[in-house]
Formats: structure tokens, C-alpha cells, sequence
């Protein structure tokens, strides 16, 4: 059976961004998902103010039930690491594997400001403004995540404001991410981060196989063939990653 991946973008973004992996996925043999959440890229015109955490957790978890996915490599980027602890601790049983792409790795009954820090907190909150459809946080640069300077204003062209109320909602838990059988994080080598550094040390500690590959934030756009490359040998036998 070739595997199924489901992969989850991080905040500001949309499914657009995954497109490259997903192309290269797709030309290998995989079923793939990749969504965009409420309220941002081509779904903007669905946010509102009770947009946050707890509804994208809600649109991975309502694909899989109606898609009727088992044996899910879920994969998350960025903020969208949080939505997949969430989406962990509702669906466990569909869950095979784990893929972690320079993303928050959530913790129970903490948000994702919580996970940032008091330095980060203040910064968001500094950028918040209210809108019609509730508080948001404005894109952040595309080159301040070192995006590659092709795709760099194309980037910027493409992303919507965040709902603020998905850095602040809570997961409950139990999440239980180490009892997912295949743990993998790939590490933005070339964005300092002091959370995903942090996060990337400890679960190297715990288990999971930490990869640091040498190029911005945006990895799915800044290195297709290699975070497609870290993917298909692990979870499928539809053929070899493409070079």
C-alpha cells in the first residue's frame, strides 16, 4: 500500500506552500493531503473570531475521519507542529508516523506563546491588531525567515494575517507524542531559533531521529528534495525519493 501523507502548514501560510513536496510525493506513489486551515490562504474568507488552535485542530482531524485515513504520516511545519499535537491526542489510532518540519513541538496544557517564551509573547502582542473577524497577527517577512531570495516575494505575495487566537489556545492533552512509533524532526539549520534549537536538542535525547539541513525556515520551499528525501525512504516502498 503506498503511504499516506497528511501535511499540515505552518502560521501566515496555506496549502500552497507544500505543493513542491507534495508534487514530488505524489509522482513517487503517495496519497496526499495537504489542506489549508480556517481562516488563512485561500480559506481567509472563513476567519472570524472564534478561529483559533482548537478549529485547525478540527480540520486535520474531520479530513481523516471523512477521508477515512489510517496509517497517517502527519507532518507539520512551524506553528502547524502545534495543530498536530492536537490532532495526536483526538486520533491517535490513525496516526503511524510523525514528521516535525523547524516546528513547535506542543506541550500539555501549554500554548504555543507559553512554548515561545516571555520575550516572544511580548513581540506578538506588540503586533496584534483587532480586525473584523477578531485579533490577528500580521505575515511576518518571508526573508526574515530566510526564505531563498527567488521565492522570497512570492512568498510575502501569498501569505494572510494569522488569527491570534491560535498562538494562545491551549492543548489539553495527554498529547503523547514519543508514543508514536517513527519520530522525525528536520532542523532549519540556516534560521536561528531558539525554541526549535531547544526543541530539536531534546528530542534528539528522547528518541527521535533529528535531522539539521542546511537552509532557511520555509523548507518545504527552500529544499523540496531533500525534506522529500527525509519522507519516502521511511514510510513508503512506492519508489525512490527523486533526486
Amino acid at each position: 500500500m503506498p503511504a499516506t501523507f497528511v501535511l499540515v502548514h505552518g502560521a501566515w501560510h496555506g496549502g500552497w506552500c507544500w505543493r513542491r513536496v507534495a508534487d514530488r510525493l505524489l509522482a513517487a506513489g503517495a496519497r496526499v493531503y495537504a489542506p489549508t486551515l480556517t481562516g488563512l490562504a485561500d480559506r481567509s474568507h472563513l476567519l472570524s473570531p472564534g478561529v483559533g488552535l482548537h478549529t485547525h485542530v478540527d480540520d486535520i482531524v474531520n479530513l481523516l475521519r471523512w477521508e477515512q485515513l489510517d496509517d497517517v504520516v502527519l507532518v507539520g511545519h512551524s506553528y502547524g507542529g502545534m495543530v498536530c499535537g492536537g490532532v495526536l491526542a483526538a486520533e491517535r489510532a490513525r496516526i503511524k508516523s510523525l514528521v516535525l518540519v523547524d516546528a513547535f513541538v506542543p506541550e500539555d496544557g501549554k500554548s504555543l506563546l507559553d512554548i515561545s517564551g516571555p520575550a516572544a509573547r511580548a513581540r506578538f502582542e506588540a503586533l496584534r491588531y483587532e480586525t473584523a473577524a477578531g485579533p490577528c497577527i500580521p505575515p511576518v517577512a518571508a526573508r526574515a525567515f530566510r526564505v531563498n531570495e527567488a521565492d522570497a516575494d512570492w512568498v510575502d505575495r501569498q501569505c494572510t494575517p494569522q488569527p491570534f487566537k491560535s498562538f494562545v489556545d491551549v492543548l489539553p492533552g495527554p498529547l503523547a507524542l514519543d508514543d508514536v512509533k517513527t519520530r522525525i524532526y528536520l532542523r532549519a539549520a540556516a534560521y536561528p531559533q531558539a525554541s526549535f534549537e531547544t526543541a530539536s536538542q531534546q528530542l534528539a535525547g528522547r528518541g527521535w531521529q533529528v535531522h539539521h539541513l542546511p537552509h532557511g525556515h520555509d523548507l518545504m520551499l527552500d529544499a523540496p528534495d531533500l525534506v522529500t528525501a527525509h519522507l519516502l525512504p521511511r514510510h513508503s516502498h512506492a519508489g525512490a525519493p527523486p533526486r
